[in-house]
């Protein structure tokens, strides 16, 4: 395995951090509320960071999001990559990519995902059905990709005739909506079942690299309020307990960050990286609630102050812990996942 990054990806992640710790500040995450900042996402496709995802690839990505995560930046920036850029670029045809890859890579054109399928979207006489009771980023996308009851892929356009978006809040502020179809004309992407679950597989991956970066984010607020804070006539980080926890809290993170870049390593190298992207989902959903609890805690009451910029990460890292699956779906998945894979070689 091999995680150093190339120079290309050093450069892009270097300038998204730039550009995420410039705009991404906390007066104006306040200002936007539970919507996107407009001018950041501008600011980001300017600089041309969308587009080199499709250089890059999804270990890049995965880099670009942790300074995301770091910074709780309210973009749609993994949706409009997993299930714009990459989804196209991977299984759409010499077509579709040659008319739909500039839009998404210039930021003209925002893309989600209805993901993971639950059943709620089926097919008939050609029309799309149903309804998906959250999207993220509903609210900012041009197109969504949907998967239906047959885990078939489908891209809707967001504002085609018979597609509505009711607004709804989830636990972090994504911008999100729900999404009813009714009778709605798509556009098929890929052959079925496998490109469903190679979409899902690089956007479990991708969305672990982005809670790695909220944990990152969360504990350096941890480290700085324990260091600078002090009782009883000295800091608390000179207090074993805090030191242990905090110590954990790291474990945890750099857990979350190993996996997410092995599994994106493996699909970027053309490995099989089905398990690695379950391994790093199910250490996202289960470390990254350790994570933000614990940095909370060690916040003491600052912690339980709704206004205060580390509750943010709290609310992002519990929205990231249920989202395409939370740890024992995952879990379950990745147990059967291998039992198939033993009886295969059994045979």
């Amino acid at each position: 395995m091999e995680f150093t990054p190339s120079e290309e990806q050093s450069a892009a992640q270097g300038l998204a951090a730039r550009i995420f710790d410039d705009l991404s500040t906390h007066e104006r995450l306040t200002a936007a509320g539970t919507g996107t900042d407009a001018e950041l996402w501008k600011e980001l496709c300017a600089a041309g960071l969308p587009g080199a995802v499709e250089d890059i690839g999804l270990l890049g990505l995965v880099l670009l999001l942790e300074e995301q995560g770091r910074t709780t930046a309210q973009v749609p920036f993994a949706a409009t990559c997993v299930y714009g850029l990459l989804a196209v670029a991977g299984h759409g045809t010499p077509e579709q990519r040659e008319r739909l890859l500039p839009g998404l890579r210039d930021g003209t054109e925002v893309s989600t995902g209805a993901f993971p399928a639950r059943g709620g979207v089926h097919t008939s006489g050609g029309a799309l059905y149903g309804a998906v009771p959250w999207v993220p980023w509903l609210r900012d996308a041009t197109r969504v990709l949907v998967a239906d009851d047959d885990r078939a892929l489908w891209i809707v356009g967001a504002g085609a005739p018979g597609v509505a978006v009711v607004p709804v809040e989830t636990t972090a502020p994504w911008s999100a909506g729900r999404l009813v179809l009714d009778g709605v004309r798509g556009e098929r992407l890929g052959d079925g079942p496998e490109a469903y679950a190679a979409v899902l597989a690089t956007a479990r991956t991708a969305f672990a690299g982005l809670q790695a970066g909220v944990c990152a984010g969360s504990l350096a607020r941890a480290v700085q309020h324990t260091v600078t804070r002090e009782q009883f006539g000295r800091p608390l980080s000179t207090n074993q307990g805090v030191l242990l926890r905090a110590a954990d809290a790291h474990m945890d993170t750099e857990a979350i960050r190993v996996t997410a870049y092995e599994a994106a390593w493996r699909r970027d190298d053309g490995r099989e990286y089905g398990a690695a992207a379950l391994t790093a989902a199910w250490w996202a959903s289960e470390a990254g609630k350790r994570v933000v609890h614990a940095v909370q805690h060690l916040h003491g009451g600052t912690g339980a102050d709704l206004d205060h910029p580390v509750h943010r990460h709290f609310l992002w890292g519990r929205q990231l812990d249920a989202y395409l699956g939370c740890g024992s779906e995952v879990l379950e998945e990745l147990g059967l996942l291998l039992a198939a894979g033993r009886q295969e070689d059994a045979s």
